[in-house]
């Protein structure tokens, strides 16, 4: 099989498992949770993986430079969302968070960002959308049937859609549309319009608050790997991004659990 298409279902599969895992978690163990599994690479790992074994490390630099400028749209996406969640409708709220991550992340792409300007503004708007998105945090679930295993097949099958459509699109369009692609709000897209309906738009305006602090930890990751991708290969940085987002997100658990004890 082609390499594209492999990596592009092992990411298809590994997106649907996050989206219905998270959605899970949220409900059974909190929005702190299921924040830090969502912002972990599963879904953009596989992604680098794929342009790392069709494209030279310069191009895997490349895009991990524009994905910097999609983290930040990301930001927005959150913001945007956190801060109307809870008096919405879930379609509004999503439509208001997408239309804030298209504003940001396509905008933002039109200028020449030197690299770290790029960090600061990726890290920088996540930093200051989880101080924004403060009040959000915390909210309780509201009860919730449990969900049938078709349920599950139904969430699975929407994310490996999207998943394959920005994949698809990313991949046929160059490493600066490739990385901005990669680092799409895909999961959050799933999750919000599967949980909202199920908790309530401020336990799920809590989540994606908490991730906002997740997200930073992308900026660390994507730097990592624009620096050392061509100097050291593919596989080491990809290796390096990697640990950094699991060390950030495993730090800020730490850090979360230790300030409530």
């Amino acid at each position: 099989m082609d390499p594209f298409w492999t990596v592009l279902l092992l990411r298809m599969l590994a997106t649907a498992a996050v989206v219905v895992a998270v959605s899970l978690l949220v409900e059974r163990s909190g929005p702190l949770v299921g924040a830090l599994v969502a912002t972990l690479p599963i879904s953009a790992g596989p992604a680098y993986v794929f342009l790392a074994a069709d494209h030279p490390p310069d191009f895997v630099a490349a895009s991990a430079a524009a994905s910097l400028l999609s983290v930040a749209g990301t930001g927005f996406f959150m913001v945007a969302y956190a801060l109307v969640a809870p008096r919405v409708p879930t379609a509004v709220a999503l439509g208001a968070a997408i239309a804030a991550w298209l504003a940001g992340a396509l905008s933002l792409s039109l200028v020449p960002w030197p690299l770290p300007a790029a960090f600061a503004l990726a890290f920088g708007v996540n930093a200051a959308g989880g101080w924004l998105t403060r009040h959000r945090r915390g909210a309780a679930s509201r009860a919730v049937l449990r969900p049938r295993l078709w349920h599950h097949a139904v969430r699975a099958a929407a994310v490996m859609g999207l998943v394959a459509a920005v994949t698809v699109v990313g991949h046929a369009v160059g490493a600066r549309a490739a990385g901005l692609a990669t680092l799409a709000p895909i999961v959050f897209t799933c999750l919000i319009p599967i949980l909202q309906p199920r908790i309530g738009g401020p336990a799920t305006a809590s989540m994606v608050a908490f991730s906002l602090d997740g997200m930073m930890g992308y900026a660390f990751a994507l730097t990592l790997l624009t620096l050392t991708a061509v100097p050291l290969g593919s596989a080491p940085a990809l290796a390096l991004a990697l640990a950094a987002c699991c060390g950030w997100n495993a730090l800020f658990l730490a850090w979360r659990r230790r300030g409530a004890g």
